[in-house]
């Protein structure tokens, strides 16, 4: 099911590029800026022709009202929204530990400073529709959200054929807290949530995961608006030793794979046996996967399975690729966290699964993509925090350092800088 392959160097650099490169094969960077364009000229007007266009369905409203959100929550299935419960308190539990505080610290002759942190203002969560439904996106933005202390949080979800959205979504979305839902999707949604129309105001931030479109859209608009990350197809990495159990390898590779055709997922083994094993349990399993044909294309090209002579060998390559989900099924795993630098989040152990992460254990599943966990992070709350300096100097602090001042900024070529402290020095000589 997935190609063998010896660690060497020639492979690490093939494995590494193809990884890295993953890409829609569309061109539709030029789709999307027509599409932005248009949104931000005729409004909704441009956001019912193309929900009209690509969701199938023409809306005159896009806002859903808070008496379907509450409907849907009284019609759910009392069982899931308890499971939804318990996944939103081991959440916010661990991002209640993320925040930080502001601080000031005094010096002499009445100096002080310090830094503030301040929660963006409106954040809009996109939510996709697609291929499937995700309510744990609703949690995973939501909640880090709320306990970074942002005031306006809105979602936008692309509708069905029906005009109607997930009713797992809008429960969700009423545990979050959030009563602003709009159907909308793709690139026009994000348009709408950085330009405004006539019915969306515009937000600060726009965070969550989306397609091709939606990815694209993101990083056109970054700078008129924040964005988490530009995210791109799913992935995930197993270091497994000879003790390893290639029935919870294959569970776990085809996991990822399910995502998406782009999805990559790669094991590194020090065993063949086991190697040879999770193909063998790969073809087993595969058999009851509802997604079958998205796992085979996802393995056929962007799978493998890679032999190397130890698991720090294992854990240099983990390193190269720097993977948004790596998973330690070696005895003793927290032996080699330390070693561990490049990863969006690290499952370690047998019994730990990258989908606990997904869905109920309480770290966030919005992770960097793509390689480049190398030197970004984790949605967090403090994606979600601005922070601001404060300085205050007395007229003795500037008598003390005025001239070393004046000396730096007249160094840079900077006249005007120097003479802002020097009109201030000069004023106490001549009173």
């Amino acid at each position: 099911m997935i190609d063998i392959i010896e660690l060497n160097n020639k492979y690490i650099s093939d494995v590494v590029s193809i990884i890295k490169k993953r890409s829609n094969t569309l061109n539709i960077r030029k789709n999307v800026e027509e599409i932005i364009e248009n949104v931000k000229s005729s409004g909704d007007k441009a956001l019912r022709g193309y929900t009209l266009d690509f969701d199938k369905v023409y809306l005159e409203n896009f806002k859903i009202d808070e008496e379907e959100i509450e409907k849907a929550f009284i019609e759910g299935d009392k069982s899931f929204i308890n499971i939804l419960k318990e996944s939103i308190k081991n959440i916010k539990k661990y991002h209640e530990k993320q925040k930080k505080t502001s601080y000031i610290y005094q010096k002499e002759f009445g100096v002080y400073m310090g830094q503030r942190l301040i929660p963006v203002d409106s954040v809009a969560i996109y939510v996709p529709g697609g291929k499937a439904a995700y309510p744990s996106s609703v949690l995973m933005n939501a909640i880090p959200a709320k306990v970074a202390g942002v005031e306006k949080i809105v979602l936008v979800t692309p509708p069905d054929k029906s005009g109607h959205v997930n009713k797992n979504i809008l429960i969700a979305a009423k545990l979050c807290g959030i009563s602003n839902v709009y159907m909308l999707g793709g690139a026009q949604a994000i348009a709408a949530l950085t330009y405004g129309t006539e019915s969306i105001e515009s937000v600060s931030m726009i965070v969550g995961p989306g397609n091709a479109f939606v990815a694209e859209a993101k990083r056109q608009v970054y700078g008129d608006v924040g964005i988490d990350m530009v995210a791109g197809p799913s992935e995930i990495l197993i270091i497994a030793d000879e003790k390893s159990n290639p029935k919870y390898i294959a569970a776990d590779l085809m996991s990822q794979a399910e995502h998406d055709e782009l999805a990559s997922s790669i094991l590194v083994t020090t065993s063949k046996e086991i190697a040879e094993k999770v193909n063998s349990e790969i073809k087993l399993q595969i058999e009851k996967m509802s997604r079958r044909k998205i796992i085979e294309s996802s393995f056929r090209n962007f799978g493998k399975i890679v032999i190397c002579s130890s698991i720090k060998d294992g854990i240099e390559f983990a390193n190269l690729i720097a993977p948004e989900h790596l998973e330690l099924l070696v005895d003793n795993p927290m032996e080699y966290l330390e070693g561990v630098k490049n990863a969006g989040s690290v499952f370690i152990g047998e019994y730990t699964p990258e989908p606990i992460g997904d869905y109920f254990g309480g770290t966030n599943h919005v992770l960097p993509t793509g390689g480049t966990a190398r030197f970004s992070s984790p949605l967090s709350v403090d994606t979600f925090i601005k922070k601001s300096s404060f300085l205050y100097y007395s007229q003795k602090a500037v008598e003390r350092d005025g001239e070393k001042i004046i000396r730096f900024a007249t160094e840079e070529g900077l006249t005007a800088h120097a003479n802002s402290i020097k009109v201030r020095l000069e004023n106490e000589e001549n009173k």
